[in-house]
């Protein structure tokens, strides 16, 4: 029987091929091509193209020979065992459906051109008693720390990416940025576009063009050093490429350590580190097997101890967001 995946808000606007090498990175190029002229990849009951984009909410019908023939499986496990022992040291929550993990600052979530050390590539390392590899639900940027979350079942991870795809998932951000918003708490909607040459300076912008995607970012300021620096919680309600990231700048107040959208602004004093202070907090989804699901993650070193030379309590257990289940 064949499979399908829901696409996530990470994957929304990526094309069919893309799609394929994030979530079947053992999967070739011309196997999948050939899959493709067969019809035996469909995107909402449509044949599907290499070349054609997926919008988040879309239903990806897999053949089960992708499936059971494990191309999945196939990755190589990362080669240094101290590395695969990160990310077991990493694990917040685990149970029979899913892993969460507090990925680590630094560490990419997926591989790519001259990245060695990714998350995707250790995941055999974390298939414990269980024969299947687990599978990435949604990424971080390779500078982001924080919730992590890994499906150890396909139905899982169908069922965590529909959870994300329909917004029936809060996740509430951490970041120190330069300084204070006007409003205390704020919500920005700015459609999000990409500009410049992938690999050759490609970043995200506020748009109006009509191939421009609607974004939109609940924030709240839950403490601050003067004016020079805030802590600032955000929560993105649609979920695209740097979101947080160009929605924080727009509003003058840059995430330190984040020169991409924020330029030498972004840049730390004295001891607050350089390194970008983002990092996601915590989630609120919905389980495999019923109820709710609730983990957070504690700092990573260089923003803990930023929060500590500015006096704010990185234990906080404040709701910054008490009405987010009603969608802004």
């Amino acid at each position: 029987m064949p499979e399908q995946r829901i696409i996530a808000d990470d994957d929304d606007g990526i094309r069919v091929d893309r799609w394929f090498s994030r979530h079947f990175p053992a999967l070739t190029h011309g196997r999948l091509e050939k899959l493709l002229r067969k019809g035996e990849v469909r995107v909402d009951g449509k044949r599907a193209k290499s070349a054609d984009r997926v919008a988040a909410g879309q239903v990806m019908r897999l053949p089960p020979q992708v499936i059971h023939d494990k191309v999945e499986e196939r990755v190589k496990p990362a080669p240094v065992i101290k590395t695969s022992r990160r990310l077991e040291d990493a694990i917040l929550y685990m149970d029979k459906h899913l892993i969460v993990l507090n990925k680590p600052s630094g560490l990419a979530t997926q591989g790519g051109s001259g990245l060695k050390e990714h998350v995707d590539g250790m995941l055999d390392q974390l298939s414990f008693e269980k024969n299947t590899r687990p599978k990435l639900v949604h990424r971080l940027d390779r500078d982001t720390s924080g919730v992590l979350l890994v499906a150890r079942t396909s139905q899982a991870a169908a069922g965590l990416s529909r959870a994300l795809a329909s917004r029936d998932a809060s996740k509430v951000y951490w970041a120190l940025v330069k300084g204070v918003p006007k409003q205390k708490h704020g919500i920005v909607k700015a459609a999000l576009a990409k500009e410049g040459v992938r690999g050759k300076g490609e970043r995200m912008t506020v748009s109006e063009d009509d191939d421009a995607k609607f974004a939109l970012t609940e924030y709240a300021v839950m403490g601050q050093a003067g004016q020079e620096f805030a802590w600032v919680a955000a929560r993105p309600v649609t979920g695209r490429t740097h979101q947080i990231r160009v929605h924080l700048a727009s509003l003058g107040t840059p995430i330190v350590g984040d020169f991409k959208y924020g330029g030498a602004d972004a840049k730390g004093k004295g001891a607050i580190a350089d390194k970008l202070h983002l990092h996601a907090r915590s989630i609120d989804i919905p389980r495999p097997d019923g109820g709710r699901l609730q983990v957070t993650a504690p700092l990573s070193p260089h923003m803990a101890k930023s929060w500590e030379l500015l006096g704010f309590d990185a234990n906080d257990k404040r709701d910054p967001f008490p009405a987010r289940k009603k969608k802004p």
